[in-house]
């Protein structure tokens, strides 16, 4: 747009701001929303829980203001190179932090439900895969705010701890469950709540990849890291 009027050049970065500003504000309620629902997983507080699924129609109504923003963006400015890369990322990102803000509900549902149980173990391991998808989470949303390629990458490859994690935890439950038909339940919700943590960190590496492709202009072209395979092998009961 270097041959446009000035007043139209202004108004097109106005309307950018704005989309990264909406961006801005729904990562930070998405981020709210993971921080209350660990909270209250770990407390096995009910109200905290339901402070979570109260929030989540306000972040799907930014996805949809920001999708017609997008829709808009392009039909009377029809950006290019740059431009079109940031704009069609808003438009992936959201959807990513959308899908954030439904399992942070999830989990907190279930930790409603698990208030009513006497868990048979400690919830340390779900406290820590919490703690490592929050800060990967807000390393994410500061690095779409910062458009930093580099924290996006740093994201990305970490996500193998969480992975991991995960594999240990789910495990454990499987472990549980089968020694005691009476721990079936609880450890039923348990192993959803990890899927769901799970699933937040891989929305986040989702996130870092759109990011990154969105400010270089280049696809991550390694293997994304995984943990092991290990949640899907026969756990044997303990002696």
């Amino acid at each position: 747009m270097s041959d446009a009027p000035e007043h139209l050049v202004k108004s097109y970065d106005q309307e950018l701001k704005r989309l990264g500003n909406m961006i801005t504000e729904m990562g930070g309620i998405v981020e709210s929303q993971v921080a209350l629902a660990a909270e209250a997983m770990m407390e096995r507080d009910s109200d905290i829980a339901m402070r979570v699924v109260e929030t989540d129609p306000k972040v799907d109504a930014i996805e949809r203001e920001v999708a017609e923003f997008v829709i808009r963006l392009l039909a009377l400015r029809q950006p290019m190179a740059g431009d079109l890369r940031n704009i069609v990322a808003a438009l992936k990102i959201t959807t990513d932090l959308e899908r954030i803000g439904d399992y942070a509900a999830n989990v907190a549902k279930r930790s409603v439900v698990l208030s009513h149980f006497q868990l048979p173990i400690s919830l340390s391991g779900l406290g820590h895969m919490a703690q490592l998808v929050q800060a990967n989470l807000k390393q994410i949303i500061d690095a779409v705010s910062e458009k930093d390629a580099d924290k996006a990458i740093q994201v990305w490859r970490s996500d193998q701890v969480i992975d991991d994690l995960y594999n240990t935890v789910f495990r454990e439950l499987i472990t549980y469950m089968m020694e005691d038909p009476r721990n079936i339940t609880p450890c039923t919700h348990l192993l959803f709540i990890a899927k769901n943590l799970e699933r937040i960190g891989d929305h986040a590496t989702n996130i870092a990849e759109i990011l990154h492709y969105a400010v270089t202009g280049e696809s991550l072209t390694e293997a994304r890291p995984k943990g092991d395979t290990s949640s899907y092998a026969v756990v044997q009961p303990r002696d």
